[in-house]
């Protein structure tokens, strides 16, 4: 089975699907692994050493996928249009892509993969279940970026991250607002504490208050009967009442406009990210305060972020909105993706084909699977062409 590795051609995308650590081990498996010229360099990992694990590298995309029964992308391919390559028309008849495909929020690409007659898997559809946890692509890369965040925020900060004791005097600790407390808030937290700062945090989930207490941070949060049913069983927050998010609004502003940090973290998946912190909550704040919008790739948490721009308020507020953010860590983002991906062709290998299998009634597989046979299949897909 050849498996192919393409270089990510997709603006500001600097990971890549495949480390030499995970291609010794698909080449191990059976594959016959194909790894376009270049497509590791931005994250660090050169030809020589993908050649050293065992795999081909090729000259250009059309003979990286030549004949290739799997492919493993980071990003969706590009398709006619898209770019120099067309991606999508170099793809073998039946094949298997795996990937982040996005195919909620980009109209008209799963008919497009289903015209080619790929099975196609979109890894950010994975079921939260413990058997996938060693998948799930959104963890791994959230856990990530809420680290980043941080590290990004210290950069941009022109004080101090940890209380500095001088001759000359002390710097304060900075004061730290970390909004969600899922996977990138969690690890913003801690981050944030290990970097010296009085870290508070604040999210809708019942569970979440312990969650951030256990990091050694301080809660903050309207809460009150509607918000302990405020998490869907999968683990992520509810939408809730108006009235609900005006009173945790009136909470947070008073709050925020006491920070010298914020970092917002709240996506909801295919949908635009929801509004947290408004324009008179960036107005209230410091000169040479600092807000982190993570979600700056669907829109953004807040009023102000210009996605994929630093961007300085009139009252000297820096709004960090770069998308993409696990891709500015791309090393270790890589090395994480690649093993989820590894894990899912692994789980289903079938030794004697030497072949992925999906069989059709698991639960990951009918998670993930978008495309099969020339048709489209995911339910998230077919409900809303049927609507």
């Amino acid at each position: 089975m050849r498996l192919a590795v393409l270089k990510e051609r997709r603006a500001g995308e600097t990971r890549v699907a495949a480390t030499p650590e995970t291609a010794k081990k698909l080449a191990a498996l059976g594959c016959h692994v194909a790894v376009e010229a270049g497509a590791g360099l931005a994250s660090g990992f050169t030809d020589a050493a993908y050649a050293e694990a065992g795999a081909e590298i090729c000259t250009d995309a059309a003979a990286t996928l030549f004949g290739a029964g799997v492919v493993l992308k980071v990003r969706a391919p590009l398709g006619a249009g898209e770019g120099e390559v067309d991606e999508l028309a170099l793809m073998h008849r039946g094949a298997l892509l795996v990937g982040t495909l996005e195919a909620g929020a980009n109209p008209g690409r799963a008919e497009a993969y289903a015209a080619m007659g790929l099975e196609a898997c979109a890894m950010e559809l994975l079921p939260r279940t413990t058997r996938a946890q060693s998948m799930d692509i959104l963890s791994s890369q959230a856990n990530l970026a809420g680290y980043r965040a941080v590290i990004e925020a210290a950069g941009a900060f022109d004080r101090g991250f940890p209380m500095l004791m001088t001759a000359a005097g002390t710097i304060p600790a900075a004061n730290v607002f970390i909004m969600g407390a899922g996977v990138a808030g969690l690890q913003a937290i801690a981050t944030g504490r290990r970097l010296g700062g009085r870290v508070s945090a604040t999210d809708v989930r019942p569970a979440a208050k312990e969650e951030i207490k256990s990091l050694g941070a301080s809660f903050v949060g309207y809460e009150d009967e509607e918000s302990k049913n405020a998490q869907t069983a999968g683990g992520y927050a509810k939408q809730l009442s108006a009235d609900f998010y005006a009173k945790q609004a009136e909470v947070v502003a008073a709050h925020i406009a006491k920070q010298d940090i914020v970092v917002t973290t709240a996506l909801v998946q295919g949908r635009k990210a929801p509004t947290l912190v408004t324009q008179a909550m960036v107005d209230s704040m410091k000169p040479g305060s600092v807000i982190v919008d993570i979600a700056a790739d669907a829109g953004g948490n807040c009023a102000a972020t210009r996605p994929g721009e630093l961007f300085i308020t009139p009252n000297g507020v820096k709004i960090l909105g770069y998308t993409n953010w696990p891709g500015r860590i791309c090393a270790a983002a890589s090395a994480l993706y690649a093993r989820n991906l590894l894990t899912f062709i692994t789980t289903f290998w079938d030794k004697e084909a030497q072949a992925p299998k999906l069989p059709e009634g698991d639960d990951i597989v009918q998670g993930v699977t978008l495309t099969r046979a020339g048709a489209v299949i995911h339910p998230s897909l077919t409900a809303t062409k049927a609507a």
